[in-house]
């Protein structure tokens, strides 16, 4: 075979070149774009998932038991996983096994510019049957920002994690943990320069040292929380690790390995954290919504107090005696009538403590007290055994009462007011909205044409004469409104009834009632079926339903009380002064953070503290002292 002339032979190299030439130019061109674009990435941490443990998955189950930070069990839903809402009505309770899952999913429905969450009443028995607690999430309706509680940042911490962020703030102990805290720097720097020290050839004994240095930082701070838990040789260890620490930045390690192992541990301890700030929240939510071991033992000793004083003859006739004064004043309209649906025995007689103290004629106060069952006894050997300057208290067990007095097909257990959070503009507050039970008043007090509702965290610093005679106005309820959110932007869970966008939603804790117009109007009716057009099937449904039943039954029906004769959000908000709080005729406690618990804000619990007994034998026997 003849080989290749000279022209082809000549042309080949001169190809070759040409495209040694290219391949040249390209790789400068390739050289120069990641000489610009690789700094900027390291720069802007592209090439590396950076920590973003503030900024929390809305998909999360969140911890609550309600709940900085609201609500009740989100349901799954996989289409909204990745919708990011402005706001969410979250009803239904999630089951303990259910909090523990940590991939569960939450559907959120768009609802204006206002987050509502239900938060149950505090008065709940000890024992949970359910094991049902409620839920915290809050969707963030602004924008994250990045910080935890106790940080200082509070608006994004309390739309997370609820006022459990204000309540960690003020407990907040200060630690003296200043070397406890170089340690673990120490730790941290060590343990990301060790994988690259442990490749390199003839750093046997360094990272043989650092590894010793690494095991003794681990196991002091295994057992040391605070400066004074220390060993008496960490100062030894810490100039051992120093001196270990600078050897390795001597060393020529691959800065990328390190900055890897850094944002690795980064992140584990990032994810620790808020592991630990949910665990937090929870456990803060489980305590808000368990009722006290000493007011549970209040209760229970009451209530066999009461059973084995009824053996005695001279009990029985005084009770039967003072049945018959006082009988005459339940259905006389003549007499200031208030009612309150209440499960704390504690939280309700100071209420009517606070009431008759500060009367100017107490004996024209008629208390009708509603409780259920389970604590009829303790309630009615209570207030058998106090007296509260001529006030006339009258128990009843609504349960009771239901089955041989009523008709209407709303049988059941006792509901009271059912509180709602509502996040907005990066705050958070709490409403009050009447139970079903308090849907029963006309048939409960058919003789009755007025009664005021209090509910049982309120405090009265006034005497509500003029309250009781306030012009409604043909209105059949007077109460304070909240026009912070308005029907309109509750327009998603109204349904499709006729309502008035720009109407103020209202406040139930402190309630002036015309019994009158309420029949006249036939609010029981509707509210009966707006219910019906309610799915309701369970309890947790069922409770839900308190917010559209109990708004759209009362529309265009009430009557605005003036802000001064209430002051709010006692429960939830550090930000009041005491002259406000003075000024105010009712003190009301709204919120998670009741006067009674522990967790209550304690310089507002002095105000509630006030009307508490000191000298009840049985407050003294099981330690109530709030």
């Amino acid at each position: 075979m003849k080989g290749p002339g000279p022209a082809a032979a000549s042309a080949a190299p001169a190809g070759k070149r040409r495209w040694r030439c290219v391949a040249a130019a390209g790789a400068a061109v390739a050289l120069a774009f990641f000489s610009v674009v690789v700094p900027l990435a390291v720069l802007l941490g592209l090439h590396a998932r950076f920590p973003s443990m503030y900024l929390v998955d809305e998909t999360v189950v969140s911890v609550y038991g309600s709940s900085e930070d609201g609500s009740w069990e989100p349901i799954p839903s996989k289409e909204n996983d990745s919708l990011r809402v402005n706001s969410t009505v979250e009803f239904v309770p999630p089951t303990l096994k259910e909090l523990t899952n940590a991939n569960g999913s939450q559907s959120d429905s768009a609802t204006g510019n206002t987050s509502i969450h239900l938060a149950p009443p505090i008065q709940q028995a000890t024992v949970f049957e359910n094991s049902s607690l409620p839920n915290i999430t809050d969707i963030d309706l602004d924008s994250f920002e990045q910080g935890l509680p106790g940080d200082g940042n509070g608006k994004s911490c309390q739309l997370q994690f609820g006022s459990y962020c204000l309540w960690s703030v003020q407990h907040k102990e200060v630690m003296k943990d200043f070397i406890v805290k170089i340690l673990k720097d120490q730790l941290f720097v060590a343990r990301a320069y060790y994988p690259s020290i442990v490749k390199l050839d003839g750093m046997e004994k360094l990272s043989s040292e650092m590894k010793q240095n690494i095991q003794e930082h681990g196991h002091m701070l295994s057992e040391a929380i605070s400066d004074a838990d220390l060993p008496e040789l960490h100062r030894v260890n810490m100039a051992k690790m120093d001196q270990t620490i600078t050897a390795a930045k001597s060393c020529a390690v691959e800065c990328t390995n390190v900055e890897k192992k850094l944002t690795q541990l980064l992140d584990m301890t990032e994810d620790e954290a808020l592991f630990h700030a949910r665990q937090s929240a929870y456990l803060y939510r489980l305590g808000v919504q368990t009722l006290p071991k000493s007011l549970h033992c209040l209760s229970m000793r009451l209530t066999v107090d009461y059973f084995n004083a009824s053996d005695d003859i001279e009990h029985l006739d005084a009770e039967k005696y003072e049945k018959h004064l006082d009988a005459e004043k339940y259905e006389n309209p003549a007499f200031q009538h208030y009612v309150i649906f209440s499960t704390n025995l504690l939280a309700s007689s100071m209420t009517i403590n606070s009431s008759v103290i500060n009367s100017e004629e107490s004996a024209n106060l008629v208390f009708h007290l509603m409780t259920d069952a389970q604590n009829f006894y303790a309630f009615k050997n209570w207030f058998i055994r106090n007296s509260y300057k001529g006030a006339t208290i009258r128990v009843l067990d609504f349960e009771d009462f239901q089955v041989k007095n009523l008709g209407n097909g709303i049988v059941g257990q006792l509901s009271p007011s059912e509180e709602f959070r509502i996040s907005s503009n990066s705050n958070a507050e709490y409403i009050s909205i009447f139970g079903h039970s308090l849907f029963s008043l006309p048939e409960l007090f058919s003789n009755l044409k007025r009664v005021i509702v209090l509910e049982d965290d309120t405090i009265v610093q006034r005497d509500l004469s003029l309250l009781w005679n306030l012009d409604l106005k043909g209105k059949v309820i007077g109460a304070v409104q909240f026009c912070r959110v308005k029907f309109h932007q509750l327009r998603a869970y109204l349904l499709d009834l006729p309502y008035d966008s720009g109407s103020c939603i209202w406040m139930s804790g402190v309630s002036v009632i015309d019994l009158d117009e309420w029949r006249k109007h036939d609010v029981t009716g509707i509210h009966h079926r707006i219910l019906q057009k309610l799915r309701h099937d369970t309890e947790a449904s069922w409770r839900s339903a308190t917010l559209p039943a109990g708004l759209l039954a009362f529309q265009d029906l009430v009557h605005p009380i003036e802000g001064h004769w209430v002051q709010f959000r006692l429960g939830h908000d550090y930000g009041l002064t005491h002259g406000a709080i003075k000024k105010a005729a009712i003190l009301h406690y709204n919120g998670n953070m009741k006067p009674w618990l522990e967790l209550g804000i304690r310089r507002y619990r002095k105000y509630w503290k006030r009307y508490l007994p000191r000298d009840d034998a049985f407050m003294m026997d099981c330690n109530v002292n709030p």
